[in-house]
């Protein structure tokens, strides 16, 4: 979430990167509703404070007119005192309600992008910031896609699936079940010697760590919800992680925070359909390992790449063929300022799945969050966050299979055979 100052003095800045985002000026129009929401704030603030303070004056000087027998008029002045209470009460439901329409109003405003983020609506404006070395592989006309090998070597039941829950909740089965504990491990063991504190996190959040992270409101209707409780399924272990440190202040000397987690990661995917969904492309349940970083906003971009490169190492070790892009302002996420998105060629589909999202959200989450250090000068600021997937299962599983088939069955890679105890599923 944006700052009102912030907004007051760098309007023509933010109005620069929204205008990437595609917003027009119907949109850009609510920055002024913001600043007079927020002139509108003040304004009350004073008038209360005058109030307050008369109301403080007048029963210091009550106490003297009743010392000095002069009870008439101390009693009209009790009067004036109950007036002025009834109006600072009214003045304060105002402000109650200032700051609700105020916090609603900035909610609706997404991150700025930074400079390097490319202006554009769609994915297909996204910038190819590393391209694939090399040929694209070819597995010729015969290659299947994961959805029938799966069936082939009885990997991943999706009938039962179905039967037990829906669609988008898919039942691993043995040596599948175990390719996909094999593939965690591995990612969780690369964080943790590239220096991320590994934490197991509740799977159901709260709705304040929803908004602290930003999935509410803005994606509150792709959110699984158990309203009895008022929780919400996690869509990504992002949200329990970020909040861990929700409503600290911090020191220096705590930065940066690197943490990872493994999580199942519930999501609804309203509106998805066609191609895109079929088998492991697009699930409702899934799991995925995340890295986040709460770190120095001197740091921040400098942590952006070696997360980034650290994405790029596991893909690197699975032997898998990929390319990173710069998201365009139009497929940015919500709360994010930088993202680079990692895609993996399936040669069987002949298409590019996107695997991993690496995001810098400056200030934006920790703001809502209320996450804080103390600088060198004793002053309070808001910490950077930062997060990346690394890795998903479903896209990566998929690409393993359909890139791996041979005549003689599927070839596991060869840096997670130790996991899986397997070199060939046959």
């Amino acid at each position: 979430m944006l700052q009102v100052p912030y907004i007051r003095e760098n309007k023509d800045q933010i109005v620069e990167g929204l205008r990437k985002r595609s917003w027009d000026d119907d949109r850009l129009s609510i920055l002024d509703d913001i600043v007079k929401k927020d002139d509108e704030r003040k304004n009350i603030q004073t008038e209360l404070d005058t109030i307050l303070s008369q109301i403080n004056a007048i029963s210091k000087s009550i106490g003297d007119l009743f010392k000095s027998g002069n009870q008439e008029e101390a009693n009209a002045r009790k009067s004036e005192v109950q007036a002025l209470k009834q109006k600072s009460s009214d003045l304060e439901d105002q402000a109650k309600a200032n700051k609700e329409a105020l916090q609603e109003l900035l909610f609706q405003v997404p991150n700025v992008p930074n400079t390097l983020v490319p202006a554009g609506s769609t994915e297909d404006d996204n910038e190819v910031y590393q391209d694939l070395e090399g040929a694209l592989p070819d597995l010729g006309t015969s290659a299947k896609p994961h959805w029938e090998l799966v069936e082939d070597y009885k990997l991943i039941d999706f009938k039962r699936g179905v039967k037990i829950t829906g669609a988008g909740f898919p039942l691993y089965t043995g040596k599948g079940a175990k390719l996909q504990r094999s593939l965690v491990q591995f990612f969780l063991n690369e964080a943790e010697a590239a220096g991320y504190n590994e934490v197991n996190v509740p799977f159901l959040v709260n709705e304040d760590s929803g908004r602290g992270t930003g999935q509410l409101p803005d994606k509150e209707g792709q959110m699984y919800a158990v309203p009895l409780d008022k929780f919400y399924l996690i869509p990504t272990a992002e949200v329990p992680v970020t909040n861990i440190h929700r409503n600290e202040i911090l020191s220096t000397e705590d930065l940066p925070l690197k943490y990872t987690a493994f999580s199942p990661c519930f999501r609804r995917e309203a509106g998805s359909y066609g191609a895109d969904v079929k088998g492991l492309n697009r699930l409702h349940q899934f799991e995925k390992v995340e890295i986040v970083q709460m770190v120095h906003p001197s740091q921040s971009y400098d942590v952006l790449m070696t997360m980034v490169d650290h994405v790029e190492g596991l893909l690197k070790k699975l032997e898998l063929p990929y390319r990173i892009l710069r998201l365009c302002g139009g497929d940015l996420g919500f709360t994010s300022a930088l993202t680079y998105d990692f895609e993996v060629y399936s040669a069987a589909q002949k298409r590019w799945l996107e695997v991993s999202s690496v995001s810098n959200f400056e200030t934006f989450q920790s703001n809502r969050l209320k996450l804080r250090f103390k600088n060198e000068d004793g002053k309070k600021e808001l910490v950077h966050t930062l997060n990346g997937s690394a890795l998903a299962l479903p896209r990566i599983m998929a690409c393993i299979i359909e890139n791996n088939q041979t005549g003689d069955g599927i070839v596991i890679p060869e840096v997670i055979r130790k996991y899986t105890g397997f070199s060939i599923i046959n």
